[in-house]
């Protein structure tokens, strides 16, 4: 015990301002102060009531709170990605970088062991000369860090990368798969544009991870082994796996209101979507979203933000939508609990975005997986699902880079029906890849793994 004790240190977790980057640093959280490690948190102020409910461990893991200064650009109170769209991610990274004062007083106040980060690309700067080590925590899958990030160092920095460079996957790339589409390609273009003051996306990225003194992905070896040892040989660093580091399961129970519409269903029978917290469809995407699930002829429960425009979704459905699928169909615009819902026996498809959030989500349950991914970060993930893993389907895109009705239709469809070769083929899979995640010790193993490297690293 006494040795064990002694093996124990103080870490300081800095993630991204986006709740999709805050909640998996914070689940990792809990799994080292289970080990009896003590851990500052730095998060914006507004967001620790959001986060405080899975903080497992309070009299080990402290929130520190930060003040957010505002950059001109963005709306008033501005904290977090969710708070602003996309097209101004650029300015909140700004933000962030004006927190550096702040979180130097923190880490000289509390002399931690280790600094985790994924976006603070001049942490360095200063833990180096106080002789403190940085970890460059990816939450994104070593698919996605693989080919956008890596070959991106490459690229002349006043000189964006052409639409054609990006689609091909970097030299000694172990995937096959991943191959980009133009409109894909496309999206992957903002590696290139500024993001932040001086700097733009790719250098900021590989800046962190050059600069950090190991690497660490929210992976493992069975799903991306090849991927993450390509990493590592291009960084020519020591890379941990933390495996999926999935949260408890929930005690709570499904609202009733959900249970009871979804209890009136025969099992695997009932469509679930959902895009995450971040992502607003324009209002011509919602709709053809919705009249593609209408399509289907299934029951479905759709829970997203009401699209571009509009203040709640119910304005914004199609004409006569709302009296055809009464009964049998669901648009919520609010928050639900998405793992409860999937874990009802009603449900049998899980039509998502593929972050890296759902992605762990989709193996975890029983249910079909149909992707429908919007960033590059998704495109990614979703290749690696459909592509590498061949646990999901794909949803077919226009050269607009966006989907008609029919195209989503088909896709639940190919998965749904009974006599699918390709639903067969499918659930095989993701049964195979389930059965590995949830085999006794998997998850504990990995942990197991990560804490004894990180104590060797900074012991």
């Amino acid at each position: 015990m006494d040795q064990a004790k002694s093996s124990n240190f103080h870490i300081v977790m800095f993630p991204w301002f986006a709740v999709g980057h805050m909640t998996p640093f914070l689940h990792l959280s809990n799994k080292l102060a289970e080990k009896g490690h003590t851990i500052t948190f730095l998060l914006p102020k507004k967001t620790q009531n959001q986060l405080q409910h899975f903080n497992l461990y309070p009299d080990l893991i402290t929130f520190h709170p930060l003040t957010i200064p505002h950059v001109e650009g963005l709306p008033i109170g501005a904290e977090t990605a969710s708070d602003v769209p996309i097209s101004l991610t650029h300015l909140l990274i700004i933000a962030l970088d004006r927190t550096r004062d702040q979180v130097e007083a923190v880490i000289k106040a509390t002399r931690p062991k280790i600094v985790f980060n994924d976006s603070a690309h001049w942490l360095s700067q200063i833990t180096r000369p106080l002789g403190i080590k940085t970890m460059h925590y990816s939450v994104v899958c070593a698919a996605a860090l693989a080919i956008a990030v890596v070959p991106a160092r490459s690229f002349d920095k006043d000189k964006p990368p052409t639409e054609a460079e990006l689609a091909v996957p970097p030299k000694g790339y172990p995937s096959s798969t991943v191959v980009l589409h133009r409109h894909e390609a496309r999206g992957l273009s903002f590696i290139a544009m500024p993001y932040g003051e001086g700097i733009n996306f790719f250098e900021r990225i590989t800046t962190c991870m050059s600069e950090s003194d190991a690497l660490a992905i929210r992976t493992c070896r069975e799903l991306e082994g090849e991927l993450c040892d390509y990493i590592a040989s291009q960084y020519n660093k020591q890379l941990l796996l933390t495996g999926p580091v999935l949260p408890e399961q929930a005690k709570t129970a499904l609202e009733e209101r959900w249970a009871k519409w979804l209890g009136q269903f025969p099992p695997r029978s009932v469509v679930f979507c959902a895009f995450g917290s971040q992502h607003i469809l324009e209002k011509d995407q919602f709709q053809e979203l919705l009249l593609g699930f209408e399509l289907t002829g299934l029951p479905f429960f759709i829970a997203l933000k009401p699209p571009t425009g509009a203040s709640t979704v119910e304005e914004a459905f199609p004409d006569g939508f709302e009296e055809r699928i009464k009964g049998r169909g669901v648009v919520w615009g609010g928050w639900v609990q998405q793992v409860l819902i999937l874990d009802h026996p009603s449900v049998g498809c899980f039509v998502n975005h593929c972050g890296f959030g759902s992605l762990w989500e989709s193996l975890m349950n029983n249910c079909q997986i149909v992707l429908v991914p919007h960033l590059a970060d998704q495109i990614l993930n979703t290749r690696l699902m459909a592509g590498d893993l061949k646990v999901a389907v794909e949803v077919e895109r226009e050269e607009n880079g966006w989907f008609s009705k029919e195209s989503l239709c088909k896709a639940i469809k190919s998965v749904m029906d009974k006599d699918s070769e390709v639903g067969t083929m499918i659930q095989k899979n993701h049964s195979k890849s389930k059965e590995t995640l949830v085999n006794p010790g998997f998850l504990s193993g990995y942990i197991d793994k990560f804490v004894q490297d990180l104590q060797e690293l900074v012991i």
